[in-house]
C-alpha cells in the first residue's frame, strides 16, 4: 500500500490477494449485516403480525427476507452499484464527486481549469458528451441552475446525515439485541433490569476504547464475522434438517401475496422489520476503498449470502414448529438456538455485534472527515490510529457525542422494536438517495440510455418507496429519531457550508491587486526579516485582504513570502506528483510565491514538520526548474493559473532538488560528481542546517542559484504561519433568517469548532493570527 495516497495498488492482484482481501472485508464490511438474523423476526413480529397456526405469516416474512437480500444487496450492490465507483472509492461522496466533476456541479469554490488536469479527474473518459440527447440536455440544465445544483448537494448531505443517524443507532440495537440472550435464563421481570445496564457498559467500553483505533484488535474482527457466520449457518441447517425441511418452498415468490392477503395493513407496517434485514448493505460500497470489488462480491456471495439466508431459514423452520410462546419476547434468534449452544452463541453474538458496530463508527469517523474536507462540516480534530492502514482515524468530538446519543437511545426505549423502527428508516434513506444519485451517473457518467436509468430506478425505488413508507408510518413509535438527529446535522452542514462560501465570495471581493503591490517596490515599504512566512488564504489568485491588513499595521515582514492555500477538490486521492502548484507573485526579485496544495476528500494530511519539508522542496524545485515569467507577466492577474507548474512531494522527484536538513556536521560523502550542493553559510549558534542538492544538469544561473541561497537561508531562520481569523457578520440591509443564520449559527460553529491552526497541523509557537470583521 503507498502510504503517501493511502491506496491499495489493485492493478494486477492475485488471486491469494483477491482472498485475502474477501476474508478481511468479513471484519470491516460485513458486521452489521451478519448481525441482523439477531432482531430481524422480533422487529417483524413485535406488534403488527402474530405468528399463527398455518405458518402464512412466518413463510410470508421469510419470502419478503430472501428476495429482499436477493434484490438490493446482491443484485442493486453487489452488482450494479460497485461499479461506480470513484477511482477505487465508494459511498454517497464518491456518487456526488462523479457528478461534481462530470456534470461541473462542484459546491467547491475555489476551483481552477489546472484541478481538471489531475490524473484522477480525467480518467473514465470524464469531459466526453452523453451519447443522447437527453443527457447532454440533462447535463446543460444541471450546470445552468444554480438551485438544481444546490438541491444536488442537499440530497448527498441528508445521505450522509443518514449514515450518522445510523452510527448512532446500529451500536445500540446490535448490542442490545445480543444482550437480549439473557432474557431465556431468567424471568421476564428480572431481565428487564439487567438487559439495559449490560448493553450500556459493552456501549460505554466500546467507544471508550476508539482512540486506541482498531488496528490493535482488527486482526480478530475477520475471524469473529467468520466464526458467526459459520455459526448461524450450522444452526441453520441444523434446524431446517430437524424441524422442518420443506422450508424452501417458503422461498416463493407466492407466499409474499398470501402475507399480505391475510395480514394487510399490518403485514405492510411489519415491513419495517423486515427491512432490518439489509442493514449494513450500504457498507459494501462506502468501504470499498479498502478493498476492491471482486473481493468483496466474493464475501458476499461465497459465504455472507448463502449463511444468512440459511439462518433465516432455520429460524423460520424452528418457529414453523412451535407456535406456543410465552409472549412477543419469545419470537427471537436465541429461542431456536440448541440449549448447549446457546451460551456460547451468546458470547460470539455479543463479539459480531461489537464488531459490527465498530464498522459502523469508524465509517462515520471516515464520511465526517471528507464532509469536512469539502467545506460542509466544522473543523474537527482528526488523530490518525494507524500510520500504515489507510482510513484509521479517530475524531473526539464525534465519538463522544455518538456515545451519549447511542446510550440515550438505549435507555429510552429500552426495546429491539422502536430501535429497530429507526434504525430502518435511516438505513432505506440512504438507499433512496444512492438510488436516485446512481439514476443520474447512468446518463451523466456511464453515458447509457435514459431508459436504463428509468428502469434502475422505477424497479429499486419502487422496493425502497414500499419499505421507506413502512418505515415512516412508525414515527411516533422511534421513526423520528433518524429523523430528528438528520434534521440537526444537515442544519450544521448547510449553516457551515453557506458561511463557507460568503467568505470566500467576501475574500474574493475584497482582495488586492496586483498593482498595488508592484507600487510598493521590492521591499514592501516595509523591513524585510529573515525567516519564511506563510501566509493562509483559500484564494487561488489574486493577494487576500489580510496581507494588506497585516502590511499596513506592522513594520516588517519575512524576506520570503509564500501565499498557502490548502484546499481539496473533487477526487478521492491527488497523487504525491500532483500535489503543489508554485508560481511568483509579482517579479521575481520580491521573493513572493504562492504555493496551492490540493488533496483529495479521502487524503490524509502529513504533519507539519513532514510538510514544511516538502513546501520548501516545491518551491526550490519550481525555481530550480527555470519556469519564470516574463517580466510584468503577472499584471494579467486573470489568467495565474496558467503560469502555476504542477511540483510533486520531495519523493517523487528524486532526479531534481533534494533538501537535507541536519543538527550536526554536514557528510561530504552526500556529494557526489552527478549532484551539487548550496549549503547555508556556517552559523555561531545552534540551529538546524539546511541544505538543497541539486542535480548537477541542467545548469542554473546566478539568479537561480542566489534565489535558492535566500530561501535556503529563510527556511534556516524559521517559518511563520499568518493566519486570518475573521469574524462574520450579516451586513446591513440583509434579511432576518442571513443574520441568524451569519450572525449567530456559522459564528456559534465557528467558535466551538477547531481552530485552523489545528487543522492545518501548525505549531503554535509559529503562529500569527491577524483579525478582521468580513461584512458579508
Amino acid at each position: 500500500m503507498d502510504l503517501e495516497t493511502g491506496l491499495y495498488q489493485k492493478q494486477k492482484e492475485s488471486w491469494k490477494t483477491v482472498i485475502t482481501l474477501a476474508y478481511q472485508s468479513l471484519g470491516v464490511v460485513y458486521g452489521d449485516l451478519s448481525t441482523s438474523p439477531l432482531y430481524v423476526y422480533k422487529s417483524t413480529f413485535a406488534e403488527d403480525i402474530r405468528h399463527s397456526e398455518t405458518n402464512e405469516e412466518i413463510f410470508g416474512v421469510l419470502s419478503f427476507v430472501f428476495w429482499t437480500l436477493t434484490l438490493v444487496p446482491l443484485l442493486k450492490y453487489v452488482f450494479i452499484v460497485l461499479r461506480a465507483d470513484d477511482n477505487g472509492e465508494g459511498g454517497t461522496f464518491a456518487l456526488y464527486s462523479l457528478l461534481c466533476r462530470h456534470a461541473r456541479v462542484n459546491s467547491l469554490p475555489n476551483c481552477q481549469v489546472a484541478d481538471e488536469e489531475l490524473h484522477e479527474y480525467k480518467k473514465d473518459s470524464i469531459g466526453l458528451a452523453p451519447n443522447s440527447n437527453f443527457g447532454a440536455s440533462l447535463k446543460s440544465t444541471l450546470e445552468k441552475y444554480r438551485v438544481l445544483q444546490r438541491f444536488l448537494l442537499v440530497l448527498a448531505l441528508i445521505g450522509t446525515c443518514m449514515v450518522i443517524g445510523d452510527g448512532v443507532l446500529t451500536p445500540a440495537i446490535s448490542v442490545f439485541s445480543a444482550v437480549s440472550g439473557l432474557e431465556l435464563s431468567m424471568s421476564k421481570e428480572h431481565h428487564k433490569y439487567v438487559e439495559v445496564p449490560v448493553a450500556c457498559i459493552i456501549l460505554i467500553g466500546l467507544f471508550a476504547l476508539q482512540h486506541y483505533g482498531t488496528h490493535r484488535v482488527g486482526f480478530l474482527f475477520a475471524p469473529v464475522v467468520l466464526t458467526w457466520l459459520l455459526c448461524i449457518s450450522t444452526i441453520g441447517i441444523y434446524n431446517i434438517v430437524h424441524w422442518n425441511p420443506h422450508v424452501y418452498q417458503a422461498l416463493s415468490p407466492y407466499y409474499m401475496y398470501k402475507f399480505l392477503r391475510k395480514t394487510q395493513r399490518g403485514g405492510w407496517m411489519s415491513l419495517g422489520g423486515i427491512l432490518l434485514c439489509i442493514t449494513g448493505s450500504e457498507a459494501m460500497f462506502a468501504d470499498l476503498g479498502h478493498f476492491s470489488q471482486l473481493s468483496i462480491k466474493i464475501a458476499f456471495t461465497s459465504l455472507v449470502y448463502p449463511s444468512l439466508v440459511l439462518a433465516y431459514m432455520g429460524q423460520a423452520a424452528y418457529l414453523s414448529k412451535h407456535h406456543v410462546v410465552d409472549g412477543d419476547y419469545r419470537i427471537g434468534f436465541y429461542v431456536s438456538v440448541p440449549d448447549k449452544l446457546r451460551w456460547p452463541v451468546f458470547v460470539i453474538a455479543i463479539l459480531a455485534a461489537v464488531v459490527g458496530s465498530q464498522a459502523i463508527i469508524t465509517g462515520t469517523f471516515s464520511i465526517i472527515k471528507q464532509c469536512s474536507a469539502l467545506g460542509c462540516f466544522p473543523r474537527v480534530k482528526i488523530v490518525h490510529t494507524s500510520s500504515k492502514i489507510h482510513g484509521q482515524i479517530y475524531i473526539p468530538e464525534i465519538n463522544w457525542t455518538l456515545m451519549l446519543l447511542c446510550l440515550a437511545v438505549t435507555v429510552g426505549f429500552r426495546d429491539t422494536k422502536r430501535m429497530g423502527n429507526a434504525s430502518g428508516l435511516a438505513v432505506i434513506t440512504v438507499m433512496l438517495v444512492t438510488t436516485c444519485l446512481m439514476s443520474l451517473v447512468i446518463v451523466l457518467c456511464w453515458h447509457k440510455s435514459v431508459f436504463l436509468a428509468i428502469c434502475f430506478v422505477f424497479f429499486f425505488g419502487t422496493i425502497e418507496a414500499l419499505y421507506f413508507t413502512a418505515s415512516l408510518i412508525k414515527f411516533l413509535e422511534g421513526a423520528w429519531v433518524p429523523i430528528a438527529l438528520s434534521f440537526i446535522f444537515l442544519i450544521i452542514m448547510c449553516v457551515w457550508h453557506f458561511g463557507t462560501l460568503k467568505k470566500y465570495e467576501y475574500d474574493v471581493q475584497n482582495k488586492v491587486s496586483i498593482n498595488w503591490l508592484l507600487s510598493l517596490g521590492p521591499s514592501l515599504g516595509i523591513v524585510r526579516v529573515p525567516g519564511i512566512g506563510l501566509i493562509h488564504t483559500e484564494l487561488v489568485s489574486g493577494i487576500p485582504a489580510i496581507f494588506s491588513h497585516f502590511v499596513t499595521n506592522l513594520p516588517a515582514f519575512h524576506q520570503v513570502l509564500v501565499f498557502l492555500c490548502i484546499k481539496s477538490v473533487p477526487v478521492p486521492h491527488v497523487r504525491p506528483e500532483e500535489r503543489f502548484l508554485v508560481g511568483h507573485v509579482g517579479p521575481r526579485e520580491y521573493r513572493l510565491y504562492r504555493c496551492i496544495v490540493r488533496y483529495g476528500y479521502r487524503d490524509f494530511h502529513k504533519d507539519d514538520m513532514e510538510f514544511e519539508k516538502d513546501l520548501v522542496c516545491s518551491i526550490a524545485e519550481y525555481i530550480r526548474s527555470g519556469k519564470m515569467e516574463p517580466k510584468g507577466a503577472n499584471d494579467d492577474v486573470g489568467k495565474e493559473d496558467d503560469k502555476m507548474t504542477v511540483v510533486g512531494t520531495c519523493s517523487t522527484h528524486t532526479d531534481g532538488i533534494q533538501l537535507s536538513e541536519d543538527d550536526g556536521d554536514i557528510k561530504e560523502s552526500a556529494s557526489t560528481s552527478e549532484l551539487r550542493e548550496i549549503r547555508s553559510p556556517p552559523v555561531i549558534h545552534h540551529r538546524k542546517r539546511v541544505r538543497f542538492i541539486i542535480p548537477e544538469s541542467p545548469q542554473i544561473d546566478q539568479g537561480t542559484r542566489e534565489e535558492l541561497q535566500e530561501l535556503m537561508e529563510a527556511r534556516e531562520a524559521g517559518i511563520a504561519y499568518i493566519l486570518g481569523h475573521s469574524y462574520m457578520r450579516a451586513k446591513q440591509g440583509s434579511s432576518m433568517l442571513k443574520k441568524l443564520v451569519i450572525n449567530y449559527g456559522y459564528e456559534f460553529l465557528r467558535r466551538n469548532s477547531r481552530a485552523q491552526a489545528y487543522a492545518l497541523n501548525v505549531p503554535h509557537a509559529s503562529t500569527l493570527e491577524v483579525g478582521m470583521i468580513y461584512r458579508v
